[in-house]
């Protein structure tokens, strides 16, 4: 192993040198962003990550209509929030039973498949999930 004598002054020098990539630090260096500036970017590229909001398919609105079921907003918070939670976990087809209710939802697209009142479902069988989350 080779050791190299130079000094660097930052770890983002050297990261920069050895990983071929600049950090945010080193372009703030360079453009005299702001840190709120780099601050914001970074939220909002979390954001675009995990925080992406909870969608619905055609099929599972259809059946939001068709068995009169309306969620409040706390309740869509809980249920994207139960989302979330199922990804995080590496459920790929999560059911959320939620206010006796249940959500099938595909956390790769942050999409909810289908919708139904548990009372009305049909012996309570779910068929093409891989986890559940019971909030």
């Amino acid at each position: 192993m080779q050791i190299n004598s130079r000094r660097f002054s930052s770890i983002e020098q050297v990261t920069g040198q050895y990983l071929g990539s600049k950090s945010k630090v080193q372009e703030s260096q360079n453009q005299d962003v702001s840190f709120l500036d780099i601050l914001n970017r970074t939220a909002d590229e979390i954001k675009n990550q995990d925080g992406e909001e909870l969608k619905f398919s055609k099929h599972a609105g259809e059946r939001l209509a068709d068995r009169d079921i309306i969620l409040t907003n706390e309740q869509l918070a809980r249920l994207e929030d139960g989302a979330h939670k199922a990804g995080a976990k590496g459920i790929k087809e999560s059911l959320v039973l939620m206010d006796g209710m249940a959500f099938i939802i595909n956390t790769k697209s942050n999409t909810v498949i289908t919708a139904m009142n548990q009372s009305g479902a049909e012996e309570n069988i779910y068929t093409n999930i891989d986890g559940a989350v019971i909030i």
